[in-house]
Formats: structure tokens, C-alpha cells, sequence
């Protein structure tokens, strides 16, 4: 059952549920996105109640992470274990604390930001692995419990480790920003009187990071907010972004390059493409880059209708990223109050349409679901030839494809004569250049809908904000 003080987390709190109520041994690995919410998960689930927790330090050397496990162990355990010299003697001490508790009903260990533990020739990881599986896999009450951040050490290193811990990791859980209707609870709970609209904004700039969200005060509107957090003399989210990444990869420099040429292709580009912009060799380093992006949810992965695997696209979704590349990374104005001056320019309209898109892409399912095909089989992708796109077409095996337009509006949107006139030319285009003989649906995805006009009845389906809002 989910706790009332989680908000969202339905899912992962019932496989939490369903792992510690398990017969057997767990070795839980928790990852997602920094600021994502995984260490407020789990201490809110356990009510802060572990048998022995910890947390590495960022950038720290072998000799401080020791310090700090040997401090977490004296703590917990109560009794005195010197300062060692290695983790094999570590882990060796945690299990000697450990033995003592194996009448209890279960035994529950946390060990948060587990990558910045394995500090370089620290041999971590192999002690880790003597840990497991000599003696912990063994004990049919322990649950071990491990996050981390940097989430290309946890799928590289620990889930996809060719060593001793290879599918040792009994219960991955990857854990995702809010949806729409997570951030709506969120905000609510924090005393919020934002109508959905105006949260829909914030989540367009923020996303649903909940560490981002939290920082938002309940008395300020949104674009006070954005000002507040990126534009003012002491702004929080300005210096975010070169933390992000120098936590979360090695070779930081490289990831932001990608991050930041993708920021300027809107659609997104493939991977050849960026090896031409970049000037790089195609040695294989940049797919792993690519990858690990893709696993930290700020690169979404499509294939354009009808083109062939080399022709996959990569696009940057995440938005934190977006609006801060955009907006704040090179601006030099010194206006405290930017964002709320920019509220009704081209430039500030154009981002809307662009930042909703990606919103809607973020809620396939919900799209899916207002549609009446939550259940049915699909294929979501894109569609593009010289002088026609569209950003969203659902093909689903009741031989119906939705080719969907997706509008930023602050009222009901108008679907105009020559608008509807551009909408059937690009499925007229659309049935020539893939040949299908599905019927092929307009399908118009905007906050309030439609406006009711000649041209309405035209539109075989229309999503709305609140649709998107479903849980």
C-alpha cells in the first residue's frame, strides 16, 4: 500500500512493498535522474528505519568515503570499530555488525549514491561483490538497498558488471520524473493554488523533477518563480546545470557538448549528423555517450516513420536543459525579472509550442489512453519528408494511424481554413510517401481543445491538458 506522505511512486512503492515482504534475499538497485527523488523515496517508505545507512560523499578520496563508513557503522551498530584501509576489511566489519541481527524479522541496509563510493583503484566494487554474494545472498532476511545518480556506473558497473555481481541485482527499479498528474499532487500538498495551466508552465521549465519543483514558493506565480530561480542575483538553478553533469559523468565536457548542439535542433538530429557538426570520429565513443544520455531520460530515441535504423534520431527532452541552454546559460542582461518581461514575445510563444510538445511526448500513454487505445498494441514515432512533418503519429493495430498536431494555446485552439487545408496536405503526403492504406486520423493536442467552427468536424479526435493530467 502506498504511504499517504509519497507522493505518486504507486508503482515502486508496491514492488518496495512486494520485496520486503519476499522469503528471500533482495539486492534492490534504485537509479534515475540526479534530483529525481530516490533517496526521499526510500527513507519515506522505511520512515528512516535502516539497520545500517549510508551515503557517498561526491568527490571525495577512498581514505574520506572510509571515514565516513566507519562513522555510519559506529553509529548504527554501537559499539567501536576502528578506521580501515580497504573496503574487503569494510565490508568485513559491516558483516561481523550484521550477524548480530539475524533474528530480527528482516535486516535492512541502505547505501545511497553508491557511485561516488567507487573511487578510482578503490577496488569497491569487488568488495562489494565478496559482500554479496559470500555471505549477504545467503541471508534470507536481508534487504540491501542501494541509489545512485550517476546512472551509467549503476547500468554499467553494477546491473550490466560481467563479474562476480552479474544478475546478482535481484530487483532493478528505475525511477522516472513526475508526470503531470504527480506534479499536480505534489504542488497541492505544498499549499499550491495553481490552476493547471499555470502548472503545466512550470512543468514546461522545470519538468517533473521533484527537487526542482520543491524549490517553487506557493505565493509566487510562475514566472516570479523562473525569475526567482534562474535570473536573480543568487538565482539556485543558474549553477545547477555544471553540477548535473560533472555528477553524473566522467567526462562531463563531452556529454554537454551533445547536450548543448542537440538544444539548437529541435527535432533532433542522428547520430552521423552530430559527428558532422561536432567534427568527431565515429570510434564508437560517441554511441556509448549517446546511450548513457538516453539512460538518464535527457535524450529521447525515435525512428522516423518509414526510414531505417541509421536514420534513428536523437532529441533532447529534458527540460531543465532546454529552458536553461535557451535562456540562461549565455544570457549577460543582469534583468533579475527576464522571464516575466519575455512573457508575451515571438521568442517566448515559439519555446511554448516547442516545450508543450515535448510535454505531450512525455505523456504518450495518457495521449494513448484519451484516444481509446490504452490496451491496443502501437508504434509511436515521427514523420518527416522535404517541406512536411509530423511530430507524433500513433500507428496502431486497429488499422487506424493518429497523426497528431500539438498546439500551445492559452484558449481553445482555432483550426482555421488554411490551417486544416496544411493538416490534410501533410496526410495526403503522408499516405503517398508511406503507402498505407490505414484509415489516417487528425488528431489535435492542446490545452483547451478545439475551437467550435466549420472546420472543427474536420478533426477526427482531439486531446486536451486535462486528459494529459490523468493518472
Amino acid at each position: 500500500m502506498a504511504k499517504e506522505n509519497i507522493i505518486g511512486r504507486v508503482k515502486e512503492q508496491e514492488l518496495l512493498g512486494e520485496y520486503m515482504a519476499s522469503s528471500q534475499s533482495e539486492f534492490i538497485a534504485i537509479y534515475g535522474r540526479r534530483r529525481i527523488g530516490k533517496t526521499f523515496l526510500v527513507k519515506q517508505f522505511f520512515d528512516d528505519q535502516f539497520d545500517f545507512y549510508l551515503t557517498g560523499i561526491y568527490d571525495k578520496s577512498k581514505r574520506e568515503q572510509l571515514m565516513n563508513f566507519n562513522r555510519q557503522l559506529n553509529k548504527y551498530s554501537g559499539a567501536y570499530y576502528p578506521v580501515v584501509d580497504s573496503w574487503f576489511d569494510a565490508f568485513a566489519q559491516l558483516q561481523h555488525y550484521l550477524e548480530r541481527l539475524q533474528g530480527q524479522n528482516r535486516i535492512v541496509v541502505f547505501m545511497d549514491e553508491l557511485p561516488w563510493m567507487d573511487t578510482p583503484r578503490s577496488k569497491f566494487l569487488r568488495a562489494l561483490e565478496l559482500f554479496w554474494n559470500g555471505w549477504a545472498s545467503g541471508i534470507n532476511n536481508m534487504k540491501f538497498i542501494v541509489c545512485g545518480s550517476a546512472t551509467t556506473w549503476m547500468t554499467n558497473k553494477l546491473l550490466g558488471d560481467k563479474g562476480g555481481l552479474h544478475n546478482r541485482v535481484t530487483r532493478p527499479i528505475r525511477l522516472s520524473s513526475f508526470t503531470l498528474a504527480e506534479t499536480e499532487k505534489y504542488l497541492i500538498s505544498r499549499g499550491f493554488q495553481y490552476d493547471r495551466l499555470q502548472m503545466l508552465d512550470g512543468y514546461m521549465i522545470l519538468g517533473g523533477t521533484p527537487y526542482y519543483l520543491s524549490m517553487l514558493r506557493p505565493q509566487y506565480s510562475i514566472a516570479q518563480n523562473v525569475d526567482d530561480l534562474f535570473f536573480a542575483d543568487t538565482a539556485p538553478l543558474r549553477d545547477e546545470y555544471d553540477f548535473l553533469f560533472r555528477s553524473l559523468f566522467n567526462d562531463s565536457p563531452k556529454y554537454r557538448r551533445i547536450i548543448e548542439l542537440l538544444a539548437t535542433k529541435v527535432k533532433g538530429m542522428t547520430k552521423q549528423e552530430i559527428i558532422s557538426a561536432l567534427k568527431i570520429e565515429d570510434n564508437g565513443n560517441l554511441t556509448v555517450i549517446l546511450e548513457n544520455l538516453c539512460k538518464c531520460d535527457f535524450l529521447r530515441r525515435y525512428n522516423a516513420v518509414g526510414k531505417k535504423e541509421r536514420d534513428i534520431m536523437y532529441q533532447l527532452i529534458d527540460h531543465y536543459c532546454l529552458f536553461y541552454i535557451r535562456y540562461v546559460k549565455n544570457d549577460h542582461s543582469q534583468d533579475s525579472h527576464r522571464w516575466s518581461h519575455m512573457l508575451n514575445d515571438g521568442s517566448h510563444n515559439a519555446w511554448s509550442g516547442y516545450a508543450f510538445e515535448q510535454v505531450c511526448l512525455r505523456h504518450i500513454e495518457q495521449i494513448k489512453r484519451k484516444l481509446g487505445i490504452g490496451g491496443i498494441l502501437s508504434n509511436v514515432g515521427s514523420w518527416q519528408v522535404v517541406g512536411a512533418q509530423l511530430d507524433l503519429v500513433i500507428e496502431r493495430k486497429d488499422r487506424i494511424i493518429n497523426l497528431c498536431e500539438m498546439k500551445y494555446s492559452e484558449k481553445p485552439f482555432s483550426v482555421t481554413k488554411s490551417y486544416l487545408d496544411k493538416m490534410e496536405e501533410r496526410r495526403t503526403l503522408f499516405r503517398r510517401a508511406t503507402k498505407t492504406t490505414k484509415a489516417l486520423h487528425l488528431t489535435m493536442v492542446s490545452p483547451f481543445g478545439i475551437k467550435e467552427n466549420a472546420q472543427c468536424k474536420e478533426i477526427q479526435s482531439v486531446v486536451t491538458m486535462d486528459d494529459l493530467y490523468q493518472d
